[in-house]
């Protein structure tokens, strides 16, 4: 499995110098580096948002600044300097690291990075997110995916990580992990939601696509 992770990492594009330095700190200086999401995940955020072509991007779970950075380089790419995406980090603690990763980054100019509760700050930004991305407490998915769906235009992108969750989303020796069932609460409410398509990527840690279908017009 290690030599088909490296024979795919030789084959898509680069991971850059930049963002390789960022994925070594904060795996060095940081507990749980491994949240971050890497570089096969981070050329793939990149992609969906260069497929989707988004304007407005919310990201919630900034962490240490790696997933937000690729998909911003995706914004530039598209080369709207009206772009923005805006990320939110709950843990005031980790602003140290993460603020100077982001704003020295060579895309810092399309990055809004907040330290704040983003179910509660989103919604007052008056702001309609073309692309979602849903990265932070498990426990809390489906508060966020309550508060922030209505916030996304329709046709656009809402991708959650973690969706898997090691495999634990589908073993009993969990049912009493709060994580876990935070995840499976998640999984169970996208499914049945007529509102949006779903469909979940066995990727790392699992990625849920979604996309918002556009209402039905009334007739006249």
């Amino acid at each position: 499995m290690a030599e088909l992770t490296d024979y795919i990492l030789d084959h898509i594009e680069p991971e850059g110098d930049y963002l390789y330095r960022l994925w070594r700190a904060t795996n060095v200086e940081l507990l749980h580096g491994r949240m971050a999401s890497g570089h096969l995940q981070g050329r793939l955020l990149k992609m969906l948002v260069l497929m989707s072509q988004p304007r407005t991007i919310l990201e919630v779970g900034t962490f240490s600044g790696y997933s937000a950075i690729c998909m911003a380089e995706g914004l530039k790419e598209l080369n709207n300097p009206h772009s923005k995406l805006y990320t939110f980090e709950i843990n005031d603690e980790q602003e140290e690291f993460t603020r100077p990763w982001i704003e020295q980054s060579p895309v810092a100019e399309y990055i809004d990075f907040r330290i704040g509760n983003a179910i509660t700050e989103a919604p007052n930004m008056g702001i309609t997110f073309d692309f979602m991305f849903i990265d932070g407490d498990k426990r809390t998915y489906t508060d966020t995916y309550k508060a922030l769906l209505p916030l996304l235009r329709d046709g656009g992108f809402l991708i959650a990580d973690n969706t898997l969750w090691d495999g634990h989303v589908a073993d009993p020796a969990y049912d009493r992990d709060q994580q876990t069932l935070g995840i499976r609460r998640f999984n169970d409410l996208v499914a049945k939601d007529p509102s949006v398509d779903t469909v979940i990527l066995p990727l790392r840690d699992g990625l849920t696509i979604l996309r918002k279908k556009p209402r039905q017009k009334s007739g006249v």
